[in-house]
């Protein structure tokens, strides 16, 4: 296969999962493209997400590397297999490829769990909510990169729309209560939040100030993956998001999230509380 000018998120992500299968196997490049009969060079370029891999292709590597984890080999496969270009191509170029890797991933997922502490979640910003964050962005966007940026949040959104989407997010009262533009645009965030908290696929738990048992200070985006090895956190960096895949992170950001979880109140209690938040604001 000819090699790729542009690498995406998931094709970078299944070459790192045949590089961990081989690494578990206890071969090196050099001694796995041996035993396979290719160059070490397109091993490497195989690994690294810039040429693709057929179906036969990943169910061979996994057979030379032993690996007889028939579910993560299938998720593997269908990975390899996935054609076409998703709606958030449209914008390569345009907006910052953290963007496009986001809208891919969550496209492809079927479960989010996500941990917000100052901030409303992308997925239930309202529109004058967006455009309030972008009008005060440090980042001096003109106006017609504002307006991307803005369309792109809103169309990101639609996965909400999906019957097969789980959205389970915490958030702590700190976000709920940190003004991004006026209060009438305050009020009606926190509304938006209600009416979004009633699509039954949509779970919105809070962490008031005055709960016991809260020392999480970080946000955390998991995307659950066909399989546990394939799911991916996204955490925040100074200077952009950082996707996280490997084993030993997942598991403590899973451990962090459940933390969270325990300390947030009941559903039906987080809606009385953004109800009356909303109330008074």
């Amino acid at each position: 296969m000819p090699a790729r000018s542009i690498i995406t998120a998931r094709q970078e992500r299944l070459g790192a999962e045949l590089r961990k299968l081989r690494e578990r196997a206890g071969l090196s490049g050099r001694e796995a493209a041996r035993a396979l009969g290719i160059a070490e060079s397109k091993l490497s370029a195989t690994e690294m997400g810039r040429v693709g891999v057929s179906a036969n292709r990943v169910r061979y590597l996994a057979s030379q590397y032993s690996c007889d984890d028939a579910a993560l080999v299938e998720a593997l496969v269908a990975m390899a297999t996935e054609r076409g270009k998703g709606w958030w191509e449209e914008s390569r170029g345009s907006l910052p490829r953290g963007f496009l890797d986001l809208a891919e991933l969550e496209h492809h997922t079927r479960y989010v769990k996500s941990v917000e502490i100052v901030n409303i979640p992308g997925l239930l910003q309202s529109e004058e909510h967006v455009r309030a964050l972008y009008e005060d962005s440090p980042l001096g966007l003109t106006q017609e990169q504002r307006e991307l940026r803005v369309a792109f949040r809103l169309r990101r959104q639609k996965v909400l729309d999906r019957d097969d989407f789980l959205y389970e997010v915490v958030i702590h009262e700190a976000a709920l209560r940190i003004r991004k533009a006026d209060r009438e645009v305050a009020r009606r965030q926190l509304e938006h939040i209600l009416e979004q908290s009633e699509r039954p696929q949509v779970s919105v738990r809070v962490v008031p100030f005055d709960r016991d048992g809260f020392r999480n200070s970080s946000p955390i985006l998991l995307l659950v993956g066909p399989v546990p090895q394939l799911d991916t956190v996204l955490r925040d960096a100074p200077h952009g998001g950082a996707f996280l895949d490997a084993e030993a992170q997942l598991a403590t950001y899973r451990r962090w999230i459940a933390e969270v979880q325990k300390a947030a109140l009941g559903v039906v209690e987080s809606r009385d509380f953004v109800h009356e938040l909303a109330r008074h604001t």
